[in-house]
């Protein structure tokens, strides 16, 4: 595996999946994997779980770590082509990311959409152009449009914790106080839908109408507008707040019907409950659902590490 920005990206998906499981098993079982190589973290907007899981994972292979936080402790980039540079940008990505190509042996990179001019945000023009001209693997640690470490530790999350042959995963839109990326439900459903289509999962997506995601992201997935009838018979609820991709970046409702409560918990088959976190409290999951033994978001967080573990030993090994 070369670089990891999409599923796409992955050849062999069943391989990453068994990687995943012995270094769930024994996470330090190839500590001289990355002995005399470089992770660069590259930051351009903020990270909590990201940040310390993939300097984990990266210890763990005996991988040396440089982090920058770009938006604050480097030169303002510009990204234009062709651009005259009497601006405030000091620098342009052609150079930085061919630099730190060169003292890094994989880099990963972390951006946000700016929630403005969906074209541009879907071109993912940070992330394509750290592959244009870094020479070197590249590794997302989340971009405009999808997050694919998370949604690997989200399906070995869902492995692990359902007992059914093919479980019924519900992707629930939640309500928040401001606008959010796509990122984490586009690459939630571009996984589900490879599990479904395999076989694996009855995938659903639930969510208010003008919340629909980008067709190539919601695939063949059901959308079901009736959160209650989504949650019927389901053993995991997956729930993530995102801003209209129709009406771009925009909020369209910020109804608290859509929070996630015990009574619709109850329609579930004892279903698993799930979040990326960062999480509103009361606002897109009650407490009692959050702290109930349902809940298995810490397990899902600790996975973070095993997601990225296993990838960097795939792109370590070529």
């Amino acid at each position: 595996m070369h670089h990891f920005t999409a599923l796409a990206d992955v050849p062999d998906l069943g391989a990453l999946l068994e990687t995943a499981e012995a270094v769930s098993r024994h996470p330090h079982s190839t500590p001289a994997l990355g002995r005399h190589k470089t992770l660069g973290l590259i930051f351009f907007n903020p990270s909590l779980r990201t940040r310390l899981s993939s300097q984990r994972a990266a210890h763990n292979l005996g991988l040396d770590v440089m982090v920058l936080n770009a938006g604050t402790e480097g030169w303002a980039l510009e990204f234009g082509d062709g651009a005259i540079m009497d601006g405030d940008k000091a620098e342009h990505i052609k150079d930085a990311a061919a630099v730190m190509g060169r003292y890094c042996d994989i880099l990963g990179v972390r951006t946000f959409p700016g929630l403005k001019d969906r074209e541009a945000d879907y071109q993912e023009e940070v992330l394509e152009a750290f592959k244009r001209y870094a020479g070197v693997p590249i590794l997302s640690l989340e971009s405009a449009t999808r997050h694919p470490l998370q949604s690997l530790a989200d399906l070995i999350t869902i492995r692990m914790h359902t007992p059914v042959p093919k479980p019924k995963v519900v992707l629930t839109w939640a309500p928040h106080v401001r606008a959010l990326p796509q990122a984490v439900p586009n690459s939630f459903a571009e996984w589900m839908n490879g599990a479904a289509a395999a076989g694996q999962v009855e995938f659903v997506i639930t969510h208010p109408p003008g919340y629909e995601l980008a067709p190539a992201f919601a695939g063949s997935a059901p959308i079901v507008y009736d959160q209650h009838k989504a949650f019927e018979g389901a053993h995991v609820i997956y729930a993530k707040n995102w801003s209209s991709y129709t009406d771009y970046g925009k909020i369209l409702i910020q109804s608290r019907e859509w929070m996630v409560t015990p009574d619709k918990m109850a329609l579930t088959d004892q279903a698993k409950f799930m979040h990326c976190l960062p999480v509103r409290r009361n606002v897109v999951v009650a407490d009692a659902v959050i702290d109930s033994p349902a809940s298995i978001i810490l397990d899902q967080a600790a996975n973070r590490v095993v997601s990225c573990q296993a990838v960097l030993q795939h792109m370590l090994m070529g």
